[in-house]
């Protein structure tokens, strides 16, 4: 969808979240100071969208039915699962290949807990999603930053750089792929490059590859199972939850082939009692359809338009500069070019613009000069915070 195409009620209607209990508009004043009655909430990855139909008709036949028991045969979920990994994705998965787990996240730490011990160092590419690190640390992990390079506005990976880096005490790396804050859709030399990184110096690779469905014109996602000399250390991350805004439903999708680290992996699985929502199996069910295939596509085109209005808005503005964004619907700010400090840029974003932002500093080194918006939302409010920013640094022009 470009910028001049006719008003589409399920991405352009403005729904009012407020008072709903939710984390990204009731949780902000707390988190930022921005008020959400005057203030714009742009932050935490959920999009401000209702999902495809299908799945509100799903869940609408759970509640018309009235029982709430154990999920039982998980066939037909984990068919759907497989369908689209194939159709969407060119990735044929067995059954037998999935675990699914409260989210991704939980994914995360799962595989943490099941690959390494603690003291181990296991490698991000930062800046990169705030959450990795989190769980590292509280696993009594090392974090290992290995930092991306920002070659004019597009980040790329230094193994030159990462192999001296090296110590011997890694034992694992998470990607983020599509790259989170960056937007960057990795490319097959790159995931090559990557799965040699990983062959040398005999690390697990854990893909989180969450945005993989909300890719750019003109871009195309590889998942990391499709390249070659990399499986018998793979373990692959997916879900429903970005893709149609199911963030609350915390089903995620840990597929792993090889067969000794899916042995490990079940083990510590059962070691921890966990079985999925049946809410969550259900709606992923539904969304891995051709119907929510479809929406789908629209959805990325209306997010298309959102970024087109996005960046050529910000990028008017003397000294921001957004990062080209090729997958998913968070834009990444650098404010370097204003000669500001990091807390002056935040004050004038969330007192003067009233818009509550990620800080870039949470997503590791590479970050400090940066601010994370989410455009994941009604065109109408990306309008607002492009206004918002222009008049918060309009002394600049």
């Amino acid at each position: 969808m470009s910028l001049d195409s006719p008003h589409d009620p399920r991405f352009d209607t403005l729904i009012d979240r407020c008072g709903t209990d939710c984390a990204k508009w009731d949780g902000m004043q707390g988190l930022y100071g921005v008020s959400p009655d005057s203030g714009l909430s742009m932050w935490v990855a959920d999009m401000d969208f209702r999902p495809p139909e299908c799945v509100q008709t799903a869940l609408q036949g759970m509640i018309d039915h009235g029982i709430y028991g154990y999920y039982g045969d998980e066939s037909s979920y984990r068919a759907a699962i497989q369908w689209w990994m194939q159709t969407r994705h060119g990735w044929h998965v067995e059954s037998d290949w999935i675990f699914s787990t409260h989210g991704l996240v939980n994914g995360t730490g799962l595989c943490i807990d099941a690959f390494t011990e603690p003291g181990d160092g296991v490698i991000l590419f930062t800046p990169v999603y705030h959450a990795f690190s989190r769980v590292i640390t509280a696993a009594e992990r090392q974090v290992v930053e290995c930092r991306l390079v920002n070659t004019d506005g597009r980040y790329e990976m230094d193994f030159d750089a990462y192999d001296a880096q090296m110590t011997g005490s890694e034992r694992m790396i998470i990607l983020c792929s599509p790259h989170n804050p960056g937007g960057r859709v990795w490319t097959r030399a790159e995931l090559e490059g990557l799965a040699a990184f990983a062959r040398r110096h005999d690390l697990i690779l854990v893909s989180d590859e969450i945005h993989h469905d909300l890719v750019m014109p003109g871009h195309s996602h590889i998942p990391a199972a499709l390249i070659d000399g990399i499986t018998d250390r793979l373990v692959m991350m997916t879900a429903t939850s970005k893709t149609f805004n199911l963030a609350g439903h915390h089903t995620g999708n840990v597929i792993i082939e090889d067969p000794a680290l899916r042995a490990r992996f079940a083990q510590r699985m059962a070691g921890l009692g966990l079985s999925p929502n049946s809410f969550g199996l259900v709606m992923a069910r539904a969304a891995y359809t051709p119907e929510g295939a479809a929406w789908v596509e629209d959805l990325v085109g209306y997010i298309d338009g959102n970024r087109q209005l996005f960046d050529a808005e910000v990028n008017a503005i003397p000294g921001l500069r957004s990062m080209a964004l090729e997958s998913t619907y968070l834009s990444w700010v650098d404010f370097s070019g204003t000669g500001m400090a990091q807390d002056e840029v935040i004050r004038r974003i969330q007192h003067d613009a009233q818009i509550a932002a990620n800080h870039g500093t949470t997503f590791g080194s590479g970050g400090e000069s940066f601010m994370r918006f989410n455009i994941g939302t009604q065109r109408a409010r990306v309008k607002d915070a492009c206004d918002r920013l222009a008049r918060a640094f309009g002394d600049l022009q």
